[in-house]
């Protein structure tokens, strides 16, 4: 049974003071655990002084300023719930007495803490601090749950919010899958887009301020599906409406409908932190991660004889064992592997036969031999596992290395396996009807779904094989706990100014372009032997920052507003003048017959870089100049990568044949740096560009009023 909203978010913590708040409740948002640290860590401050019983009048007066901060803090937060409560009217009850609470314990602690109310001893000039200090803590205490049941309130609202918003969604498809009309369908599938808008920011912002990683990957997994489903939903309805009698096109549509509706209901079970029908969560499916554990296990017994039993021991190969049939069951394992794997499957559960047997002596008898025997049992079992490891890590789930990663994995091969048929559904209705337009636009649609996740998945390789290099940085939170104004309703202060289709259509179009050059140039520095090279460590920063322009295309990543996209675009052309300077000091190395190319790209690269950013930092106001703007922005850093896909194969021949003596005239500087962090703006801003890829769309509605003939 799905849980209730409320219990979706909250605290779970305590600190040293033994202060904590209800027992029940967990930190699941980082909107929430952050809104609580600052005022823990001044209620910790005045709970763990040193237990002296003398302090200075300056000691004192720090005190009392910590009290007042609180006291001042707690006003501003309770002013913020009481907003928040007037805009919910189904929450202000509980909202305004935790509010009441909240603000008396802070009262309190103000005064408890102020100096003009503790006992002045005159013997010594000094004064003794917290006469009640037992008052102080219990009103710290109160303080705390009170300020937690806010925060549990505000994000039941925010959950609210999104069931809401999941209602209304599920309700559209429903019509939209029963409706016969063309006409009723144009109808009905604009308000659905629309409504999938809304959708995209709330989840947006949730996923983003989830703390659970898995849950995060989840959440980022299940909107993917919707992002691609809504495409692929418009196609396969009007195909199924072209050709009511085709079962092919049937099929295809339910089929997308299907996959959209198992999203929906994956994102309210993350919300939510609710699984059907009671199940449990997924236990860690990779080799990986299992056979990891499975190893510090066996190291454990070193330590502690008895922390484990033999069954437990057993039953974890035996999972471990039963993963690898992934690898002996497939077609694309060759004999010769797949036998190794069986004989090394054998010798792991021999070795582990003979590790219990002395783990067993060990336990009766703890003499020098058998601790020795224990040892060697130990190393040629944990040596097996780490055989076993390299014959059978070679999917691409069982080599993640993190459990979001796997996550991923497992969604991009369920997409994949979804997808296929899809593909296939939708070609034997373009065979059976050649000529239909509809047709061959549904099947376009679904091959570039799979171009889509072929380009997901190399993006996921790097990402894997960045957590391997220790490469892995943290994104950043994005909180999503309402506030006064905002997540009302009708969300009227969320919906961006609506683009026209020809506008949606050319940021749309320069995306993808945009796409395709970041995908270009990540494959020339992969090529480059030394990654810390200095044009390589620019390349990929200027990579990294185009990608990020082109999901602001999309309605994803971390720009969230054209201020996030120009200022992302700044810094974009700040990195192209860096490396201009980087490739001008490589061309005095060079001889003088080489240097002509380079010199020309150089040539060309600075006055780009100059202009985007002259055009960044230009101040425009209303729809038509921000457009304008946004659309400069994204052409000139289309250039840059343009320029730099040029740049990066003929500086790594120019390297190559400088470095075997053919064309220095003298030997090359070192080139590494550390390398630059892409800069993004930290705070949360309302107002989002689009999502979901939803706006693309609009140009299809526009022309779904003109049915092609058969």
């Amino acid at each position: 049974m799905a849980t209730s909203p409320c219990s979706s978010s909250g605290v779970s913590s305590s600190s040293s003071s033994g202060l904590g708040a209800d027992a029940g409740l967990e930190i699941r948002t980082r909107s929430v655990e952050q809104t609580l640290v600052p005022l823990v860590s001044q209620i910790t401050t005045l709970i763990n002084h040193k237990d002296k019983p003398k302090r200075s009048d300056k000691t004192l007066q720090a005190i009392q300023r910590v009290g007042q901060a609180v006291n001042l803090a707690v006003g501003r937060f309770v002013t913020v719930g009481e907003a928040i409560a007037n805009e919910n009217r189904e929450l202000k009850e509980e909202m305004s007495i935790a509010c009441i609470e909240a603000k008396r314990a802070g009262e309190t602690i103000a005064q408890l803490t102020d100096v003009a109310n503790l006992d002045h001893p005159e013997s010594d000039g000094r004064i003794t601090i917290f006469t009640d200090k037992t008052g102080v803590v219990k009103a710290a205490r109160l303080l705390l749950s009170s300020v937690t049941k806010v925060l549990v309130l505000a994000d039941r609202i925010v959950i609210k919010q999104i069931i809401g918003s999941r209602n209304k969604v599920l309700a559209t498809m429903e019509q939209l899958e029963k409706v016969n009309s063309f006409q009723e369908f144009v109808q009905i599938f604009s308000q659905f887009g629309n409504e999938m808008v809304e959708f995209a920011h709330l989840t947006g912002d949730r996923q983003n301020d989830l703390k659970d990683e898995k849950k995060k990957a989840r959440m980022a997994a299940a909107r993917a599906v919707l992002e691609k489903c809504t495409m692929m939903l418009l196609t396969a309805s009007k195909t199924c409406l072209r050709h009511p009698d085709c079962e092919s096109a049937r099929l295809n549509k339910e089929g997308v409908f299907h996959r959209m509706r198992l999203a929906l209901e994956q994102v309210i079970e993350i919300v939510t932190d609710s699984r059907p029908r009671g199940e449990n969560e997924m236990a860690p499916i990779s080799i990986y991660s299992s056979i990891t554990e499975f190893k510090n296990k066996v190291e454990g017994l070193r330590e502690n004889l008895y922390f484990l039993s033999k069954e437990n021991l057993s039953a974890m190969l035996e999972l471990i064992l039963e993963h690898t049939e992934d690898f002996t069951d497939s077609a694309y394992t060759s004999h010769e592997h797949r036998e190794r794997i069986l004989e090394l499957s054998k010798q792991a559960k021999m070795e582990l036969e003979q590790l219990v047997s002395v783990w067993m002596q060990a336990q009766s008898q703890k003499t020098k031999d058998i601790i020795e025997d224990l040892e060697v049992a130990i190393l040629k079992t944990c040596q097996c596992m780490n055989e076993l490891k390299r014959e059978t890590c070679r999917l691409l789930r069982h080599v993640s290395g993190t459990e979001p990663l796997e996550i991923t994995c497992v969604h991009a091969e369920d997409t994949f396996q979804v997808t296929g048929p899809q593909i296939i559904s939708a070609a034997e209705t373009l065979t059976l009807h050649p000529s239909s337009k509809i047709a061959k636009e549904n099947l376009d649609v679904f091959c570039e779904a799979w171009e889509s996740q072929l380009s997901d998945m190399s993006m996921l390789l790097r990402e894997i094989n960045d957590v391997f290099e220790g490469r892995r940085g943290e994104k950043r939170a994005y909180l999503s706990l309402p506030r006064p104004g905002k997540h009302n309703a009708n969300l009227k202060s969320l919906k961006p100014v609506k683009l026209d289709t020809e506008e949606q259509a050319k940021l749309g179009k320069l995306g993808l372009e945009l796409h395709l050059l970041t995908s270009d140039v990540d494959s020339e520095t992969e090529k480059w032997e030394d990654q810390e090279n200095k044009i390589v460590r620019h390349g990929q920063s200027i990579s990294s920052m185009a990608h990020s322009i082109y999901l602001f295309t999309r309605g994803e990543g971390l720009l969230k507003t054209t201020q996030d996209l120009f200022h992302q675009a700044e810094v974009f052309s700040t990195e192209g003048i860096k490396l201009a300077s980087v490739l001008t000091a490589f061309s005095n190395q060079l001889e003088v017959d080489d240097k002509p190319l380079l010199l020309l790209e150089i040539d060309k690269l600075i006055p780009v870089c100059q202009q985007l950013q002259i055009t960044a930092k230009t101040t425009v106001q209303g729809k038509n100049a921000t457009f304008t703007k946004v659309d400069t922005c994204i052409r000139k850093t289309k250039d840059v990568m343009t320029i730099l896909s040029q740049v990066l194969p003929l500086s790594y021949k120019l390297l190559r044949k400088c470095r075997t003596g053919n064309g220095c005239f003298r030997s090359p500087h070192p080139w590494r740096e550390n390398r630059l962090q892409t800069n993004t703006n930290e705070d949360s801003k309302e107002g989002k560009t689009n999502a979901f890829g939803i706006k693309s769309l609009d140009h299809h509605v526009a022309n779904l009023t003109f049915l092609e003939s058969k």
